[in-house]
């Protein structure tokens, strides 16, 4: 074993099993490997990956290894860690810092040790590891190719470290790429987050409020979803033209704090802080069921639920803690507060995280390719790399599309 820090190199078997399946239902990834394990264009190149450390990122990982790479791991938060798979990945030779439910301290820890390697290349979740490198781990940044970033909150801080010249290193937003943000933003959180809302709470959402807070990508999927699944929706928004687009996808639109009243779940998806707070939450019903969808744990303000609470908060299930308030009324949180699809689930389904790390997977290979040339700026990776993508999981799947002819070609284009 090197000298990763894990909880249990035993559980290494259903880490495997988990990883096996997956890998069955990532035909981009394999496309990618099979290219590429003989060309080795990562070879000796030294990598970082900080993302939920479960099956799916797990093969990205392999991938990247067989490609050449020296890869270390981190997770991105404490609860998405699955410790079965990060013992599966040391027995397959990559370098894994991680633990299922870690303090804070040993979280930046777990940073650190992953940065010792000095990488050449990352790849980061919420912008944390980018947070350490131009902060406490400068020392790093000349020997640093780029790195992408998996999600819309990481991407924010990207943009707020560029528009304050604080961005010392090219970085491609790859949570930005049309094939990113169109399924896995959409279809996999729309998915991943009511199904780990329904594997916690065993609850029905048909019949049920939902209160979507937020209608990018991410609240459409929900939205969406939890419409199939036989909802009354309702969606929160501040900005004017999304909340007209969820009244024309049919959905009731209205502030949070009217909202309060009437939901019987509520699923926060904005990236942003204090979306739900102790004005809300004294008007929710009893039994209220608190989730958040985005990276952070600071959406639903739970220093304000912990205040409001006249006892102690208490499990009552796996991953549900209860607070009650003056009158009696119990408000139930999910996972801490934290991604709930992860923490409280599996992540996004297999096919759409295909999609997703292909898109990481050429994004460093794109760095690999163009680092010399690149600026330290905030890329987005060319339309003909989401074009590419979209064409080998068509060919994966068996569909053909049409094809212009010249005449059509020449059509569209003449002047």
């Amino acid at each position: 074993m090197n000298n990763s820090i894990i909880k249990d190199i035993s559980l290494a078997p259903l880490g495997h099993q988990k990883i096996n399946w997956v890998s069955e239902h990532m035909p981009l990834l394999n496309q990618l490997k099979t290219e590429y394990q003989t060309k080795q264009p990562f070879k000796g190149i030294n990598m970082v990956i900080t993302i939920h450390l479960e099956a799916k990122t797990a093969y990205l990982a392999k991938v990247l290894k067989a490609a050449g790479a020296n890869v270390f791991v981190t997770g991105s938060n404490p609860l998405s860690t699955q410790d079965d798979i990060a013992a599966a990945l040391v027995e397959d030779g990559i370098n894994v810092y991680a633990t299922y439910n870690c303090s804070q301290e040993e979280y930046d820890n777990y940073l650190n040790k992953a940065l010792d390697c000095s990488p050449a290349l990352i790849i980061d979740d919420g912008g944390d590891l980018i947070n350490m490198l131009l902060t406490s781990r400068q020392e790093l940044i000349d020997g640093l190719w780029g790195g992408s970033e998996e999600t819309t909150t990481g991407v924010h801080r990207l943009k707020a470290l560029e528009r304050n010249n604080k961005l010392r290193f090219p970085m491609i937003a790859v949570n930005d790429s049309y094939c990113k943000y169109l399924f896995d933003n959409r279809y996999g959180t729309g998915q991943s987050a009511l199904e780990g809302i329904m594997r916690t709470t065993n609850l029905s959402i048909a019949g049920k409020t939902v209160v979507v807070a937020g209608y990018g990508w991410c609240g459409k999927g929900v939205s969406m979803r939890a419409k199939g699944l036989g909802a009354n929706v309702i969606v929160t928004e501040i900005d004017p033209i999304k909340a007209i687009e969820a009244v024309f996808d049919g959905f009731r639109v209205m502030p949070m704090v009217d909202a309060a009243k009437e939901g019987d779940f509520f699923i926060t998806v904005t990236g942003c802080k204090d979306v739900i707070t102790a004005n809300h939450i004294v008007k929710m019903k009893n039994g209220a069921v608190l989730a958040n969808a985005g990276h952070f744990d600071v959406e639903v303000n739970r220093p304000d639920l912990e205040s409001l609470s006249v006892k102690p908060p208490y499990e009552v299930r796996k991953n549900i803690m209860s607070y009650t308030l003056q009158d009696g009324r119990i408000i139930n949180l999910l996972g801490e507060g934290r991604l709930v699809n992860l923490a409280c689930g599996d992540g996004h389904p297999v096919e759409v995280m295909d999609l997703s790390f292909a898109m990481q997977f050429l994004a460093m290979k794109y760095l690999l390719d163009n680092h010399h040339n690149l600026e330290n700026k905030l890329y987005t990776l060319p339309n003909e790399l989401n074009t590419e993508i979209a064409h080998l999981k068509l060919k994966c799947e068996g569909i053909k599309i049409d094809q212009l002819s010249a005449d059509q070609d020449e059509y569209l284009n003449h002047e």
